[in-house]
């Protein structure tokens, strides 16, 4: 056995006799724990059967559980459904929250529930935190240029070089960087309203015993920071995980518009485009990253569909310069990655 396969195993035998004791405390010592699939993060959940709880183990070291618990508070307390917490160590990086089920979106949508309610419902929610008074606390960091900039990296440090070679794309890396912040210097500029980061159909629940939009339940928000409006919006009608229809995304645009009373629509419009092209690239660096380091291959089946709305996002006036770099300095950038490159996946 190699010395990282027997770290590996030591961690998590570590971590299985934190979680216990964990539940010893919180008065269940002999629950018996279902582990739900992996996502993106280390962060890990299981249920507890019968109990209606999950227990989340958010490593301390790589994802602190305080930022978690932090957006919660706020969320319920505008009225909004982020499961409720029965224990947290936060030392441990361990937390009983309420269990919302089984009715993600994304299987209520894989089984034929109507689009339109769902997606609708989404938006309701959104309006609304869009809608509560300014954010005025330290607690949650700004989505400002630096923050914005890590992640627009992602795509010349981990997409690019798949199409250019390593040398050449951090040959560009820095002018990229320059012309992308440009591209963004406006909207890194807001502080509109707590930004969830991740909103789209994995990770909201319809949570049937719940009116209004208390019955949107929301998951996965602790990277949550206070920035722009259109952000969250943007990720929910361009997901990267499943195609959104046109005219259902314009139906929505305008419900979205409706509840805002006073938005400056053509402002909020060049956000949202700006922000698309931010987080598409962001997504095509980080599926390329999963794939590479962490073994996670599952994720290129989306790249092509992701790509699609890079191009669009670029077709934006203010996106122009860097559709312009990108032409003149990534031959075929257009055409997703070449079959040679894919044999770095196998």
């Amino acid at each position: 056995m190699s010395n990282a396969r027997a770290q590996l195993m030591t961690q998590d035998l570590d971590r299985t006799r934190v979680r216990a004791e964990f539940l010893a405390r919180a008065g269940y010592p002999d629950a018996l724990l279902e582990a739900l699939p992996a996502d993106a993060s280390s962060r890990r959940y299981f249920r507890l059967a019968g109990a209606g709880l999950l227990l989340m183990d958010s490593p301390p070291a790589s994802e602190p559980i305080g930022p978690y618990v932090q957006v919660a508070g706020y969320l319920q307390s505008l009225g909004l459904s982020a499961p409720a917490l029965r224990a947290v160590d936060e030392d441990a990086g361990l937390a009983l929250i309420e269990d919302f089920g089984h009715g993600t979106y994304t299987r209520l949508l894989a089984a034929g529930v109507e689009e339109w309610a769902l997606y609708r419902l989404a938006v309701d929610a959104l309006a609304l935190l869009h809608n509560a008074a300014p954010i005025d606390t330290p607690a949650f960091s700004p989505y400002d240029a630096a923050r914005l900039g890590d992640e627009y990296a992602l795509f010349i440090d981990w997409y690019v070089p798949l199409l250019i070679g390593e040398e050449q794309a951090r040959v560009l890396r820095e002018p990229f960087m320059q012309v992308f912040a440009e591209a963004c210097a406006d909207v890194a500029q807001r502080r509109e309203t707590l930004v969830l980061r991740d909103y789209h159909v994995d990770n909201l629940m319809r949570l049937d015993d719940r009116d209004g939009v208390s019955a949107c339940g929301l998951l996965d928000f602790q990277d949550a920071l206070v920035g722009a409006a259109a952000y969250d919006l943007m990720s929910l009608l361009e997901d990267a995980r499943r195609d959104v229809p046109p005219t259902l995304r314009v139906a929505l645009l305008a419900h979205y518009t409706a509840q805002r009373g006073g938005l400056d629509a053509p402002r909020f419009m060049a956000d949202y485009q700006v922000l698309a092209a931010q987080r598409h690239a962001k997504v095509l660096g980080i599926f390329v990253r999963l794939a590479l380091r962490d073994g996670k291959q599952g994720y290129l089946a989306h790249l092509p569909r992701v790509l699609d709305l890079f191009i669009c996002a670029l077709e934006g006036p203010a996106l122009e310069p860097l559709r312009d770099f990108l032409d003149r300095h990534v031959a075929g950038w257009r055409d997703g990655i070449p079959p040679a490159a894919l044999v770095r996946f196998a």
